[in-house]
Formats: C-alpha cells, sequence, structure tokens
C-alpha cells in the first residue's frame, strides 16, 4: 500500500470497513486533483463535477479490489480517466483517432524558447487542440502515462499512440509558435 502516505493507508483500512468518515477524509485528499483530470479531458465544469463524484462513488464500492500495487491516487485517477472518456463517447463528441495532416513542405524549422513560455498560455493553446491531440498529450504530460499505458487506456495500438502524440506535439508547437507571433505583434504596437 501507501508506505510513504501512512494516513493514506490506514484511511483506505477503514474505508474497506465501510467507515463514512474514513470516505469523506479521503475524497477530500483527492477531490481536487481527479476534478482537474476530468476537466481538462471534458473541458465542462459540470460533466466534469458528475464525473469526479462518479469515480468516487465507483472507488468507494470497489475499494476492496484495491490491492495497493499502485497508489490510491493512481488507481482513482485511471477510474476518472475511464469515466471521462466513456462520456465523451456518450456525448458522441470522440470517436476514433482521425489523424490530421500537418503541413511539413520546406517549412523552416522554428524553435521555441521554453524559458519564456508562460504555463498557462501553452496551457490554453493545448486544450484549443482537436480533441483526440488534446486528449492524447493531457494523458502522456499531464497525467504521466506512456505510450503503452495510453495504448492500454484508450483501446489503441503503440504505433497509433505514438503516431498520435508525435502529431499531437507538432500541431502544438505549430499553435504556440502562432499565439506567440500575435503576442509579438500586439506588444510591438
Amino acid at each position: 500500500m501507501e508506505t510513504n502516505q501512512p494516513h493514506i493507508t490506514n484511511l483506505i483500512v477503514c474505508c474497506k470497513k465501510d467507515d463514512k468518515n474514513a470516505q469523506l477524509e479521503l475524497y477530500k485528499c483527492y477531490y481536487m486533483a481527479m476534478y482537474n483530470v476530468a476537466y481538462r479531458i471534458l473541458k465542462d465544469r459540470f460533466e466534469a463535477e458528475d464525473i469526479m463524484q462518479e469515480a468516487f462513488l465507483a472507488a468507494f464500492t470497489k475499494i476492496h479490489m484495491y490491492k495497493g500495487k499502485v497508489t490510491f491516487g493512481a488507481w482513482l485517477k485511471r477510474i476518472v480517466i475511464n469515466k471521462s472518456l466513456t462520456q465523451l463517447k456518450k456525448n458522441n463528441r470522440y470517436s476514433e483517432i482521425k489523424m490530421e495532416v500537418i503541413p511539413t513542405e520546406n517549412e523552416e524549422e522554428k524553435t521555441i524558447d521554453y524559458k519564456t513560455l508562460n504555463t498557462n498560455k501553452v496551457n490554453d493553446c493545448l486544450q484549443s487542440l482537436k480533441e483526440n491531440y488534446r486528449i492524447i498529450l493531457n494523458l502522456h504530460f499531464i497525467e504521466g502515462y506512456d505510450y503503452e499505458e495510453i495504448a492500454q487506456i484508450l483501446n489503441y495500438t503503440n504505433e497509433n499512440v505514438r503516431t498520435t502524440v508525435s502529431r499531437a506535439k507538432k500541431k502544438l508547437k505549430q499553435v504556440i509558435l502562432a499565439n506567440n507571433i500575435i503576442e509579438t505583434r500586439i506588444n510591438e504596437r
């Protein structure tokens, strides 16, 4: 179990005994992080709140299945991600990955000065990408999943995940560069 967080381990033990106070404490420890995970996928505050609540209900219902092979937060995050992706499918807003052609013909390779990037602006650029690119980059960069884990979560091949991540990164770079050009023009005025 959570060897570096004995408080969480104790709460999990109590939750397995159906202790409502322990469930509330565990909820307080993780609700904001899980809401953020759901929101990054769904881009809707109300849906993210609903999915987060459903995920906690599912986790508390199935907490006896939690064996401690991963941290409780990682286990719960996987539930939130799966429920969020299911919700997207229900909304018909997410389907199979459609590859976007990103032009590369004789374009001069532009570089980005990463030291000057504002993380909020980068996140805004990420959120502006089409759904499959946004989701796959969120899972990879923000949630920290590797290609194999993403392939498992999204039920894609490893090659499809690698290709999509590569294309999504190129598209994100284009969006960042386009926004930097706009900001430069505004600052010059």
